[in-house]
């Protein structure tokens, strides 16, 4: 296992939180350009800059490493936090490999944060830094408009012909019985005649999409409709999304498609894997646990999808969040079922290393409220600074069933989330 860790200051470290009261401004228009770190939905959440700590973690047990690293840097810390709500006080901004045995995990302690709940806002700052780190900038809302020229794509690690044949390889492994489900990836690259800002995309997203989730960790960013786990006092929720339909500009098209995703025999299996995954692995923490019998259809402007919200009450001796995330991760939406089956298979045949597509993404403050996401419909910024290359991932559950086209055109669908948020 790599470790790597930094932190700022050899004197004893101090955390101040500040209330601002009920002011209300666009919290994506305060990053710079540089060090983004975002958890946005429906203009509450947290946006941070600058470092006070960092650590990279390469191989298993990256999450229970992480959380034992944060409570110890936390341990350390003088904290004068008078607003006392989830994400105020000192908090922890994390980005996990989706193959912790092959990806590096990101955690980061922002130098500076900016955080809304309820309508109430408050600014935290960490570590021993000079007033200009501390200064919130003003990235323009309009300047999201501004062009970033021409964009060209590239096929990613398999061209769309291939990345069929690993679907119907994948299908004949479930109809020989190896496994009842696995998650496939396929990666996009993209190139800009400009440097890419990551605020522009951000705000292109969080506009689009405002009920999912925002995010920024390292690069990675996108809109996340599902949420791996949010954790606040002894409570516990999950979104798990698994079944997917394209959307239609014909209204009465549109309605037919939603109605045949509600329906369909197909997609509820997959989504059953999916629910069934992530219960078992967060009922033994639980003194009582909330599944509904069946889910939701939840509209996105690109998609529909399957929806079940989980809700739970975690036992006294329940692991933090960031453990529960090392017993939940991957579920069956993103990796499949059974677990280990499925994880040798993606390595077999998926033909990419997902960096830290599909893994928790989210943050998590000194309490051990907080919440992450899966890293879906998102694009990794490549290049360094004033780069205007990017990576997207899209992914579908494959199940006995699936067709391959039918696949390939669900990822396309997904795709076409963070490239409408490019494109000018």
């Amino acid at each position: 296992m790599e470790y790597v860790s930094t932190a700022t200051g050899t004197t004893t470290r101090e955390v101040v939180t500040t209330p601002l009261g009920r002011r209300r401004s666009d919290l994506l228009t305060k990053l710079p350009a540089q060090g983004a770190l975002a958890w946005v939905r429906d203009g509450e959440g947290l946006v941070g800059w600058g470092e006070a700590a960092r650590l990279e973690v390469t191989g298993p047990g990256a999450l229970d490493r992480a959380e034992r690293w944060f409570a110890q840097w936390c341990a350390d810390t003088r904290v004068d936090d008078p607003v006392g709500l989830p994400g105020s006080g000192p908090v922890l901004f994390g980005s996990v490999a989706f193959d912790p045995e092959r990806g590096t995990s990101v955690f980061v302690v922002p130098a500076v944060v900016l955080g809304r709940r309820d309508g109430q806002t408050w600014v935290t700052t960490a570590g021993d830094h000079g007033d200009d780190d501390h200064e919130v900038t003003e990235f323009p809302a309009q300047a999201a408009d501004a062009s970033i020229g021409r964009l060209t794509y590239a096929d990613g690690a398999l061209d769309a012909v291939t990345w069929c044949g690993v679907v119907s390889e994948a299908v004949r492994r479930i109809g020989a019985g190896d496994l009842g489900k696995v998650v496939l990836a396929r990666d996009v690259l993209v190139t800009a005649d400009h440097p890419l800002d990551p605020r522009r995309l951000l705000l292109r997203l969080a506009a689009r999409f405002p009920s999912c989730w925002t995010f920024a960790v390292e690069g990675l960013i996108g809109a996340t409709p599902e949420l791996l786990l949010r954790r606040t006092g002894d409570q516990v929720g999950s979104r798990v999304l698994a079944g997917t339909a394209a959307r239609s500009s014909d209204p009465a098209a549109d309605t037919a498609l939603g109605a045949g995703l509600a329906g369909s025999a197909k997609d509820h299996a997959e989504h059953r894997y999916a629910i069934d995954s992530l219960a078992a692995s967060l009922r033994p923490f639980c003194t009582d646990l909330d599944v509904p019998s069946r889910p939701a259809v939840l509209t996105l402007p690109n998609v529909r999808h399957l929806a079940t919200d989980v809700r739970g009450t975690l036992a006294p001796d329940a692991p933090g969040l960031l453990g529960l995330l090392a017993a939940v991760h991957p579920t069956a939406a993103v990796g499949g079922t059974p677990r280990a089956a499925a994880l040798d298979l993606i390595r077999e045949i998926e033909g990419m290393d997902r960096g830290r597509y599909a893994g928790p993404v989210g943050w998590v403050d000194a309490r051990g409220d907080g919440e992450f996401g899966l890293a879906l419909r998102c694009a990794q910024l490549t290049g360094g600074a004033g780069g205007a290359e990017a990576r997207l991932f899209a992914g579908c559950g494959i199940v006995g069933d699936s067709d391959p086209m039918a696949e390939l055109a669900e990822t396309q669908a997904k795709l076409a989330a963070v490239q409408a948020a490019l494109q000018d």
